[in-house]
């Protein structure tokens, strides 16, 4: 172990940093809106058996990855391999996907905080459904707001990181995370006692097996990718974090646990609520921006519960901003050797400035039209990590973990099973080497495919 490397506190850290690069926009804004537009309960259900059979193996062997090595992910692939150094072409791509995903992720994380800030103002008390949408339209359309939004959430996610691991990312987070169920479990209470939850919680939680059709199945694959953000190493860099005490396949589980009662929660929240006001379940990415605040303003003591939902959606965003800056300050800091602060300071700058295309594609650069009628800039950025750079990413991590041209199998699997707690089998071996690869491979080609046709 590198005994100058930065060491979490806790395992309790470790697992909710974790969890919560995780949970975020992936849980609470994509789920809800996916099961709506994918059958419901059916949706949940394959979406719980991808995080099983792909979610469970690939961030284990992120982990692995992370703590075998003792860097940042620039580096974690070369140092394992020594001198074989077939995969140094790799070492770039969890930086451009770390880079990226914040490009359009700090974007939305400033709408949650604007829309926060909206309601405990007052600003979007009773409104009618056109007033909502009318309301979402004239904050897309200003830069200038939302670019102040965004570099709120840059500012606050470096200076947190600008700390130590320890007194800085460490602790907040976990306060966060804390206020962040809090918040969950009163809004789930809530929501569940309206006039309409049942038919809501039906449509929800009992999966109708009819409504399963190939582009079912293609959306949980791929929703379970991007609510790990697997194969980009955020969760590596976690691992590198970690002492050897604890096995890593049992500690992947809790962080998946974790994240998936998160985004079922969301749905207790969001599903009663439609179902009550006679809402579109699957209205998309509006669902939030839109129709909630919509029925919020019909809701009895709207204004209070509006603004704790968008709290909880700003801690939600927040607590997967600062675990991946942490990310790319680690592959900055390797890269260039300079001091936490400012590595912090620097970062922040340059994200920024990326993120400004993304708010602009909403208002000056709107002709820009990557995809189908309606799409932008942030569709683009998101087909690039949620498309190509996870699952690529993904793909490598595999080969390069159980295969001997990589990492190997039997280094693998010592990294993985040292310490206390579940282990990975032999048993596994032939799943992980052979068929893992063949999902993820195919998890590529329909993303490429859904997006060729459209």
């Amino acid at each position: 172990m590198n005994n100058n490397r930065e060491r979490l506190g806790s395992r309790l850290g470790f697992i909710l940093l974790s969890a919560g690069c995780a949970i975020g926009c992936g849980n609470v804004w994509k789920f809800p809106y996916l099961t709506g537009q994918n059958g419901g309960g059916a949706f949940v259900l394959l979406y719980i058996i991808f995080l099983i059979i792909l979610g469970i193996p690939v961030m284990t062997m992120e982990f692995s990855i992370g703590r075998g090595s003792q860097k940042s992910p620039l580096k974690m692939l070369t140092t394992l391999q020594g001198k074989k150094q077939h995969w140094g072409w790799s070492s770039p791509l969890p930086f451009i996907g770390n880079v990226v995903l914040m490009m359009f992720y700090t974007c939305v994380a400033g709408w949650f905080l604007k829309y926060f800030v909206g309601f405990v103002s007052g600003e979007y008390a009773g409104l009618s459904a056109e007033q909502s949408g009318e309301a979402f339209g004239a904050m897309i359309s200003n830069p200038g707001q939302q670019i102040l939004f965004t570099a709120i959430i840059c500012v606050i996610g470096f200076l947190i990181c600008s700390f130590s691991l320890n007194k800085g990312l460490e602790q907040v987070t976990k306060y966060m995370m804390l206020i962040l169920f809090l918040l969950l479990i009163v809004l789930v209470i809530h929501s569940c006692t309206l006039s309409g939850a049942k038919e809501g919680l039906t449509f929800y939680l009992l999966p109708d097996f009819t409504k399963i059709t190939w582009g079912t199945v293609n959306a949980a694959m791929n929703q379970a990718f991007f609510t790990l953000s697997l194969g980009i190493g955020s969760m590596a860099i976690f691992g590198s974090y970690l002492d050897k005490k604890r096995s890593l396949m049992g500690e992947s589980i809790n962080v998946i646990i974790l994240d998936t009662i998160v985004a079922i929660m969301a749905g207790l929240i969001i599903f009663p609520a439609c179902s009550t006001f006679g809402v579109d379940a699957g209205a998309g990415p509006s669902l939030i921006f839109v129709t909630l605040p919509n029925i919020f303003a019909n809701m009895a003591g709207g204004r209070i519960w509006g603004s704790l939902f968008f709290l909880f959606m700003t801690f939600a965003a927040l607590s997967t901003v600062l675990a991946v800056f942490e990310n790319i300050l680690a592959m900055f800091r390797d890269w260039t050797g300079v001091s936490r602060v400012k590595g912090c300071i620097i970062c922040g700058i340059c994200m920024i400035i990326l993120s400004i295309p993304c708010i602009l594609g909403f208002n000056v650069w709107s002709g820009f039209v990557p995809f189908a009628e309606g799409s932008g800039v942030l569709d683009l950025e998101d087909f690039i990590v949620s498309n190509l750079l996870l699952p690529i990413g993904c793909f490598i991590y595999v080969l390069f973990c159980t295969w001997k041209f990589g990492w190997g199998w039997d280094n693998f699997t010592a990294e993985a099973n040292a310490g206390k707690g579940l282990k990975v089998k032999k048993w596994m071996k032939p799943y992980m080497q052979f068929i893992l690869p063949i999902i993820i491979l195919v998890v590529f080609i329909a993303g490429l495919l859904t997006f060729s046709f459209k």
